[in-house]
């Protein structure tokens, strides 16, 4: 192991619990010991990969948040004795890996509440409100500090919780902690102070404009947690461990608008001199621990960093605020564990915390420790399989119920938290299995093919595998992305998988009788009905170098991949100009509101021009030509033109019984539809 990861594997003490190293995996919804928006049970699935993970060397695991009111059906988490039974049960097996479990309990989401569609119309039709509130009540649900909205939609606010009803969390919180104790779990963990959710709207003057005793004073906004946790140690004693998870900056501007970073801007929400006191004063009500990032749902990519943040983007913010608490202080959010490990070194932070890399490959501790680095599949910020609550204009939350009700897969492993349909099965009858076309679904097919005993053969009609993820890869942010592509290369060379470079299939009568698995992706949409589309550059071409495009420059479409182009532009200094049909950016579905929001909230600040319901007339030289949504020409001044206008699919053959289509030849999709799909399809010969 490198030396330098060393103090990541030093004990520490949480009060009297001692941790084996500083390894912390903190919570993400989905991954809950007691279900997740469901009746409460013992769910066998997050036990899985809790275990998983504390089977890879890592120290504190803190299972997902579990409302201590379901926000389904209305149960108190304290009432079912039985899963409580069945978490004793597990957890002697669970300490035989050394690890400690926190379980995090929360308040609620109040007015962050993810709003669909269909809850809107709930909320909205009388009789369906009424109909709906014993399983889905949103006036309990969203209740908030004070009046507020939603962060999602207009159409279902937040109403002001009432005393009485903090009064019964705070003893709900105290009841669960019990139970948690006596099943043996290590402490618990509060959330959250943190992200914007309910126990932090009270502490937000923004949100909290209540004149009773939970609002006004420093004092009466931070009353809630307060007594939460002194509820917990009157119940449980001084020496249980309660930790809390704590925003240490909101990076918030208002409802609904965030904080970019290095932006210059009037904090509404908690700002440094509020949270050295907040700190302190949380400390001394009887937390044991801070595990921090920033943020608030209003600036949700501080929490959720997608690929545009800078990497350890809240260390120097939790790392300051360690100077005025003397327990110990966690920090999270797109940590690099090197410089993790170089400030526990320096006594600058107690725990580095990790989440998502675990869904992405949950043995990535053990992979470190032994110097496997290369081995270690990444994950690549995209939210698209663990939190894909997407938002834009006209619409809350656009997102699949199957998703809802499944957070914490992933987009780059399809077996994480789907081992019920996704998992490895020998086959009896190998063949040997042409695949044509070497980008990840190919790579992927082939590496589960060989897993599962198959002789995949790969045809790649370019000189390197990739396929459309190199030029997809290959912005100057996506160091991630790379590494993923630089992982299945190397699954390739490891499994032996026989790889004709510099091949191109034109036709499958070669194969004849075999099961094929096609995967030559997809062609760009030409805009050819637009006078001088020739002028253009294809996105791809841009991507890859192949093309070089001047100064100002005018990007058609502002889907993700056109705004992910734009945002490259303008870091190169380029001065970028988007052009897009619908009324709002990355309008799409797959995409979370974490990473949407912050390409939109960085056009907005750095004054990128925008021209939304516009559509494309004529590309000329030095400038294109379009309609506005008002039918009014626009001519806007630009050096090139790339076009980001979507993908045509290009399978080589129709899908029959023994030609199986994967990725974008099938269905153009996202790096997700392509992992599963592929997995599927290797799977199903």
């Amino acid at each position: 192991m490198d030396k330098r990861l060393e103090p990541l594997f030093t004990p520490w003490k949480i009060g009297n619990c001692e941790i084996k190293n500083r390894i912390v995996l903190t919570s993400m919804g989905g991954t809950n010991l007691f279900g997740w928006m469901e009746r409460h049970h013992f769910d066998e699935m997050g036990a899985k990969f809790i275990m998983e993970v504390a089977q890879n060397n890592v120290g504190l695991l803190l299972p997902g948040c579990q409302p201590i009111r379901n926000p389904m059906l209305g149960q108190w988490l304290d009432r079912n004795d039985k899963m409580y039974r069945d978490l004793a049960g597990w957890m002697p097996r669970f300490h035989k890996t050394g690890a400690k479990l926190f379980v995090q309990l929360t308040a609620g989401f109040g007015r962050s509440f993810t709003i669909s569609p269909m809850m809107e119309t709930l909320y909205t039709n009388p009789a369906l409100r009424v109909l709906a509130k014993p399983v889905m009540d949103l006036d309990k649900i969203t209740a908030s500090a004070s009046p507020s909205p939603n962060r999602w939609s207009d159409k279902v606010p937040s109403r002001a919780l009432t005393v009485e009803e903090i009064h019964e969390y705070v003893a709900a919180f105290g009841r669960t902690a019990k139970k948690l104790k006596m099943a043996g779990v290590d402490g618990v963990e509060i959330h959250a102070v943190h992200e914007g959710y309910l126990l932090d709207q009270f502490t937000l003057k923004y949100v909290n404009k209540r004149t009773d005793q939970y609002g006004g004073s420093f004092e009466n906004r931070y009353r809630f947690p307060v007594e939460i946790v002194q509820e917990i140690k009157r119940v449980c004693g001084k020496d249980f461990p309660v930790s809390l998870r704590y925003s240490v900056l909101s990076k918030t501007k208002g409802f609904r608008h965030g904080a970019l970073p290095g932006e210059d801007f009037v904090e509404a929400g908690r700002d440094m001199e509020e949270s050295e006191r907040a700190a302190k004063y949380l400390q001394d009500a009887g937390y044991d621990m801070l595990n921090c990032d920033n943020g608030t749902y209003d600036a949700w990519y501080w929490a959720h960093p997608p690929i545009y943040m800078p990497e350890n983007c809240n260390l120097a913010d939790v790392e300051h605020i360690k100077k005025f608490v003397d327990i110990p202080v966690v920090c999270a959010g797109r940590l690099d564990p090197r410089t993790a490990a170089d400030s526990i070194a320096a006594g600058q932070l107690d725990g580095a915390g990790f989440a998502r890399p675990f869904l992405a490959d949950p043995e990535w501790v053990t992979k470190l420790t032994e110097d496997r680095e290369a081995d270690i599949r990444p994950c690549i910020l995209c939210h698209n399989g663990c939190f894909n609550m997407c938002h834009y204009k006209g619409v809350p939350n656009d997102q699949e119920l199957n998703d809802s009700l499944h957070l914490a897969r992933c987009a780059v492993n399809a077996e994480m938290m789907q081992w019920d349909k996704h998992a490895i099965k020998k086959t009896d009858t190998p063949k040997t299995v042409p695949i044509i076309g070497g980008g990840i679904g190919g790579m992927e097919a082939a590496r589960v093919l060989k897993l599962r005993g198959h002789n995949p053969v790969i045809y790649e009609k370019g000189g390197v595998l990739g396929g459309t993820f190199i030029p997809a890869s290959a912005e100057s942010y996506k160091g991630k992305l790379r590494q993923l592509l630089g992982w299945y290369r190397r699954q390739m060379e490891l499994l032996g998988i026989e790889v004709h470079l510099n091949t191109e299939i034109r036709g499958l009568s070669q194969f004849a009788g075999k099961d094929v698995i096609v995967a030559t992706g997809s062609v760009p949409r030409v805009l050819s009905r637009v006078p001088g589309h020739e002028k253009m550059v294809e996105a791809c071409e841009f991507l890859n170098k192949e093309k070089e495009v001047g100064q100002r420059v005018a990007v058609i479409g502002g889907g993700l991949t056109g705004c992910e182009i734009a945002y490259e532009l303008a870091l190169m200094g380029k001065s970028p100009i988007i052009v897009e049909m619908k009324d709002d950016l990355v309008s799409q579905k797959g995409v979370c509101l974490a990473n949407s929001s912050y390409l939109r909230e960085w056009f907005d600040l750095h004054q990128v021009p925008v021209y939304l319901e516009t559509t494309l007339n004529e590309v000329r030289d030095g400038s294109i030509l379009c309609t506005d949504k008002n039918g009014k020409t626009v001519e806007i001044v630009c050096d090139s033109v790339i076009s980001s206008a979507g993908y045509i699919a290009t399978p080589l053959a129709p899908a029959d019984k023994t030609i199986h289509l994967v990725g974008d030849c099938r269905e153009i999709g996202n790096l997700r539809s392509v992992v599963w799909g592929a997995y599927e399809t290797a799977m199903s010969i």
